[in-house]
């Protein structure tokens, strides 16, 4: 399946995420699309996601290499194992093992992100996932995020 968003396609009970999840209305919302072969999102930050004047808090930026490397992990990971005559994504819970943000430049308010989530996996499940996110044509954040299937303790 191609070109979906990841996190709609989170099963019900794991929809609660402040970064990503459609249940949490005071959540960031974060819509990741995979096209097969990496993900892709756009945020635009509100006033109130303001650093310093001109310039978007950090801690935000990194909730959304966090969110959106997740996502990348679940969609490259049902890639991978699917199963063919089943329709519809399959998409496993993947949590945070790892996080790790450069900060590159100063990222500037008023300018729509661009994410790009590559992912590659690794070994006993977990998917190394590199992030990407862009304003103003140019590269502000890199991130990594080393996923792994959410542990059984975790389940509802």
């Amino acid at each position: 399946m191609k070109d979906f968003c990841i996190q709609d396609n989170y099963p019900e009970q794991y929809c609660h995420c402040y970064g990503c999840g459609r249940k949490n209305r005071h959540g960031l919302q974060i819509k990741s699309y995979w096209n097969g072969q990496k993900a892709t999102a756009r945020f635009l930050p509100g006033p109130h996601h303001i650093a310093l004047p001109g310039y978007v808090y950090g801690g935000l930026l990194a909730s959304l290499v966090d969110c959106h490397g997740i996502a990348t992990a679940s969609a490259a990971m049902d890639e991978i194992e699917r199963d063919p005559g089943k329709a519809g994504p399959q998409l496993k819970r993947y949590v945070t093992a790892s996080l790790h943000v450069d900060y590159l430049r100063p990222t500037p308010m008023g300018d729509e992100l661009y994410l790009t989530g590559t992912a590659q996996a690794g070994d006993r499940g977990k998917v190394m996932v590199e992030v990407t996110i862009s304003a103003g044509g140019k590269v502000r954040v890199r991130g990594r995020v080393l996923a792994a299937p959410m542990p059984k303790s975790m389940a509802g």
